[in-house]
């Protein structure tokens, strides 16, 4: 598969490797007939294809959509998760369930916030491996965004791991862009970095990791790159929205 570290602060480093908190808008999944990335902005597209745009638990939705479902073309996540997280999934008599998770993981920092980065299970140990989505059946071309001071979860292998999933079962080549110094909130351009919140499932105010300034870039960053996987899978019209302030 091909990677790219994307430093916006900086340059493109390519490499090749081999092997084979939810809601709604921004915070979580989107899927119209149409690539729909995250509030107040829409993309144009032509035919029935659609596109989905899914954020943390957002993410692990769009995968197990792209999985289940049919006519889904292009599928982007950002920091999400290769297995089922937060609640148990049921679709047309299936139940994926919730990957479990080990309180006693959660580290404190000296401020008083916790790092849950290590809390959930290897979802590719047994008996975690339950909670997997299927994304081996997905017909949709995928691009994983990725913070790499994620402390959310472990974004990264997440990413890899569904990459090689797919291409062990002859699937296309995802595309996977990550940002140094980026956390686990990669929202639109100019939105304030979020990096500490209270998080309800932990009762505790969370690190999300990440850098003002590197974080601020990537999210400008990010913004394009998802508008031009789009397009380009979508076949819409090569006009992207700026961000602006």
């Amino acid at each position: 598969m091909r990677v790219t570290t994307r430093n916006p602060l900086n340059c493109w480093h390519r490499w090749s490797t081999s092997g084979a908190s939810s809601g709604l808008g921004c915070r979580g999944s989107r899927c119209e007939k149409a690539a729909c990335a995250p509030p107040s902005s829409c993309l144009p597209v032509k035919g029935p294809e659609v596109g989905l745009l899914g954020f943390s638990k957002g993410g692990d939705l769009c995968l197990s959509m792209a999985s289940h479902l049919k006519d889904i073309t292009a599928t982007v996540t950002i920091n999400g998760c290769l297995a089922n997280v937060g609640s148990a999934l049921h679709y047309k008599g299936m139940t994926i369930p919730s990957l479990k998770n080990d309180p006693k993981r959660i580290k404190m920092t000296e401020d008083g916030f916790a790092d849950i980065v290590d809390v959930l299970n290897n979802p590719l140990e047994e008996p975690n491996r339950k909670s997997l989505i299927p994304v081996e059946k997905a017909e949709s071309c995928f691009m994983f965004l990725v913070g790499l001071d994620d402390h959310n979860w472990k974004s990264e292998f997440y990413a890899n791991e569904s990459a090689k999933l797919l291409q062990a079962h002859g699937k296309k080549k995802p595309e996977i862009i990550c940002y140094p110094a980026t956390g686990h909130y990669i929202e639109p351009p100019y939105f304030p970095v979020c990096l500490v919140s209270f998080y309800s499932m932990v009762g505790k105010h969370v690190i999300h990791g990440g850098e003002v300034r590197a974080h601020s870039m990537a999210q400008i960053d990010a913004w394009k790159q998802l508008q031009a996987f789009f397009h380009k899978h979508l076949g819409s019209d090569p006009i992207t929205h700026p961000p602006k302030l």
